[in-house]
């Protein structure tokens, strides 16, 4: 899980590794991706108690092949064992009308989280496990 996130959010996206790897890891449900031939970690995510899904990594060549939907379905199992009715993500400012295409509502106003502009969005649970979209960090 670590090494994935490393990747993608440390070395690609240049967030600080203090910063990607928070408080909330040990509080979280995480969520892991291997390749069937090779075993090797490929995608992660996490959900908080609380419906926070974070961290939704996919290593840069498999980005193309729906991998951030399986790690997603397992966040949302996750969700409905833990009796969820809401679960909730701080979007990138260029990705907020996607994400309204796909059931979630804008909460609050823009912030900043680790120097990106960001946008909480949350979706009732029965409405966001049919939906198909990317997350990410």
């Amino acid at each position: 899980m670590k090494n994935v996130r490393e990747k993608v959010f440390v070395c690609e996206w240049r967030i600080p590794r203090k910063i990607e790897f928070d408080r909330k890891d040990p509080l979280a449900y995480h969520m892991l991706v291997c390749d069937d031939g090779t075993q090797e970690p490929i995608a992660t995510g996490r959900i908080l108690p609380t419906g926070e899904i974070s961290r939704v990594a996919v290593l840069m060549h498999f980005r193309n092949k729906d991998v951030d939907k399986l790690v997603l379905d397992g966040l949302l199992k996750v969700a409905k064992e833990l009796k969820l009715t809401e679960v909730f993500i701080h979007s990138p400012l260029d990705s907020v009308e996607y994400f309204r295409k796909h059931h979630f509502n804008v909460v609050g106003t823009v912030f900043m989280e680790a120097g990106i502009p960001r946008q909480r969005m949350a979706c009732p649970i029965e409405d966001v496990s049919s939906a198909h979209y990317y997350l990410s960090h």
